[in-house]
């Protein structure tokens, strides 16, 4: 149909071809020994079975999953070597009250008497004042390591 009202076809609009191919039929079944037998796009490493997708980097990530929890582990600093300071920013303490508030709102057990406070806010900086929310701060370094600080070490 025409936007123009008319039912004839122009010349700009095509008509149903009848004469068009079929679609394709496949003779042979793939071939089962290429494949091991499995599933294409799986292959067999010792006990596990590894689905290898489309995305190259998750490929290698998934193989490599061993390596990348140990340069993960290689890169964190020990407690007795930190560099930064033990004084908690005012972005940490934002994070860090913010966070248990949420989790203090979604019925996380208090860790501190509340003498009849409600707010979960104020809760959160009640135990924050008396030293008790149970965060780790993590600080990195420009060069990808990182610092672990607990709440209980950060003077605020």
């Amino acid at each position: 149909m025409s936007d123009y009202g008319g039912d004839d076809y122009g010349a700009d609009e095509p008509a149903y071809d009848f004469d068009e191919p079929e679609e394709p039929t496949y003779d042979e079944p793939p071939d089962e020994d290429a494949t091991g037998g499995q599933d294409v796009g799986q292959q067999q490493n010792g006990d596990q079975n590894i689905v290898v997708g489309g995305d190259p980097q998750a490929t290698a990530a998934a193989q490599n999953r061993t390596n990348t929890v140990l340069n993960l582990r290689d890169k964190k600093i020990p407690d007795e070597k930190r560099i930064t300071t033990p004084y908690m920013t005012k972005y940490e303490r934002a994070r860090v009250l913010g966070t248990r508030a949420l989790q203090i709102s979604m019925n996380a057990p208090v860790l501190v008497d509340l003498e009849g406070e409600t707010d979960p806010l104020q809760i959160a900086i009640k135990e924050l004042r008396e030293k008790k929310i149970p965060l780790t701060v993590r600080r990195y370094m420009p060069d990808g390591s990182y610092e672990d600080w607990r709440c209980e070490e950060l003077l605020t």
